[in-house]
């Protein structure tokens, strides 16, 4: 996904602990087009999952949302990721443990940035959470998707060549 889509969507990429869980709340949102989990804020390119879970790559699990802000502001989104994980434990969400589990807003623009900044102030200044909130907001790099690409396309492949009739028409000719 890229910052110029030409059906006026903008991307949002996040970091609130496993991107499953994350991936499962977000695309229930009125407003949101797609939820592509993967990996962001790190050194390594095309990182594999063993090299993530090592802490080394210095990338969290991320998603990435497509949404339209006529429908869903990025505010909106901010609002949902704030209340729907713990942004006051660093570095765990839950039993998942590591770097890779960082609570992280990765901005693509001055915009994001500063919608990002002043939520997280204002949800200390409204002491919302007991304990302070560790979460990152730095530029976004890159954004990698490599279990999708590797692990699901050929289960697809499958599903395909053994039940196509039994396919939704929309995913024919789809990989996703």
């Amino acid at each position: 996904m890229n910052d110029n889509n030409s059906d006026n969507t903008e991307i949002a990429t996040l970091a609130n602990g496993c991107f499953w869980c994350s991936e499962a709340i977000f695309k229930r949102l009125k407003g949101v087009k797609s939820v592509l989990p993967g990996y962001s804020g790190g050194i390594v390119k095309n990182p594999s999952y063993n090299q993530v879970c090592t802490g080394k790559t210095g990338h969290a699990e991320s998603i990435q949302i497509e949404f339209d802000p006529k429908v869903i502001p990025f505010e909106k989104i901010l609002d949902v990721f704030w209340h729907t994980h713990d942004p006051t434990t660093l570095n765990r969400q839950g039993n998942d443990v590591g770097t890779q589990y960082r609570s992280a807003i990765f901005y693509h623009n001055q915009k994001q940035e500063e919608i990002a900044e002043n939520s997280k102030k204002r949800l200390e200044k409204d002491v919302v959470y007991r304990d302070s909130i560790v979460t990152e907001i730095s530029p976004f790099r890159d954004f990698y998707a490599p279990y999708c690409s590797f692990i699901i396309d050929p289960k697809v492949h499958k599903l395909l060549m053994k039940y196509g009739n039994e396919v939704k028409e929309e995913y024919v000719n789809s990989k996703h």
